[in-house]
C-alpha cells in the first residue's frame, strides 16, 4: 500500500468517528481556519496506532508519503494523524527529515500541532541522534515564534527524564527570556517545570539569577516542583 492510500484509509476512519458538536467547539476553541471533523485526540491516536499495526512493513518513504498526504488535507484531524504517524514510527526518520518537520511546524500555526511535532517527533529524533541538535540553533533565533517555541520543546522529553542537554536549553531560554510572546514564556516555564521533577536544584540555580527578568508566566510554571524555600527565594529575587 502506498503512503497516499494509507492516508486515504486513515482519513476515512477519522471521518466515521467525527461529531459535529465537537467539531464546532474545537474549531472555535483553537481559532482554527481548518475544517474540523470533531474527533477526540485519544481516538485519533488509536486510529493511527491501528493503521501502523496493520502495516509492520511500513518503510520511510511510505511513512513520509502518508504523513504528507494527510497534511495536504485542510482538516485538523488529518494533520493531527500525520503527527501521530511520524511520532509512532519516528524510528524510521533521520536527521535529514528535520527539514520536513520544520516545514510542518511552520505551517501548523497552533500549539495543538506544533507541540507534538517539536517534543515528540523532532525531540525523539534528536535524542537518538544528538548531532542533529545543531539545527535547533537556527530554530531558536527564527522570526517565527512557533519555530522558536519548537527549539525549546524539542529538548523537553530527555530533560523530563532527568537527562538531556540542559546547557543548550538554558542558552536558548536565556536568550528568549525577554520575549513578549506568551507561547514562548509558557514553553520556557513548561520545560523548567518538567526538568525540576528530577533536578529541582538545577532549575533553581538557573532561575534564581534570572528571576527578575523572567515573566510571571514562566516563573509560575518553573517553581511548581521546587521546595518552599526555593520558591520563596525566587519570589524575593523578583
Amino acid at each position: 500500500m502506498t503512503g497516499r492510500a494509507l492516508a486515504a484509509q486513515l482519513e476515512e476512519r477519522l471521518a466515521a468517528l467525527g461529531s459535529a458538536d465537537r467539531a464546532e467547539h474545537e474549531k472555535r476553541y483553537l481559532k482554527s481556519e481548518l475544517e474540523h471533523l470533531g474527533v477526540s485526540v485519544p481516538a485519533i491516536r488509536k486510529a493511527a496506532k491501528e493503521a501502523v499495526a496493520e502495516r509492520p512493513g511500513l518503510d520511510h518513504d511510505e511513512l513520509c508519503g502518508a504523513a504528507g498526504a494527510l497534511w495536504e488535507r485542510p482538516v485538523h484531524e488529518c494533520r493531527m494523524a500525520a503527527v501521530e504517524l511520524l511520532d509512532l514510527r519516528s524510528d524510521l526518520l533521520g536527521a535529514d527529515d528535520l527539514a520536513l518537520v520544520e516545514r510542518l511546524i511552520r505551517e501548523s500555526r497552533t500549539w495543538a500541532l506544533v507541540d507534538g511535532l517539536a517534543a515528540s517527533v523532532a525531540g525523539t529524533l534528536i535524542d537518538r541522534e544528538p548531532a542533529a541538535a545543531d539545527v535547533l540553533d537556527g530554530w531558536a533565533v527564527d522570526e517565527d515564534f512557533w519555530v522558536r517555541r519548537s527549539a525549546l520543546l524539542a529538548l523537553l522529553v530527555p530533560l523530563r527524564r532527568g537527562e538531556g542537554d540542559f546547557e543548550r536549553f538554558g542558552r536558548y531560554a536565556d536568550a528568549m527570556l525577554d520575549d513578549p510572546e506568551p507561547f514562548i514564556r509558557k514553553a520556557i516555564g513548561w520545560v523548567l517545570r518538567d526538568t525540576a521533577r528530577k533536578r529541582p536544584g538545577l532549575v533553581y540555580e538557573w532561575l534564581a539569577p534570572r528571576a527578575a527578568r523572567a515573566s510571571g508566566t514562566t516563573v509560575r510554571e518553573a517553581v511548581k516542583h521546587l521546595t518552599d524555600e526555593q520558591r520563596e527565594a525566587i519570589a524575593a529575587a523578583r
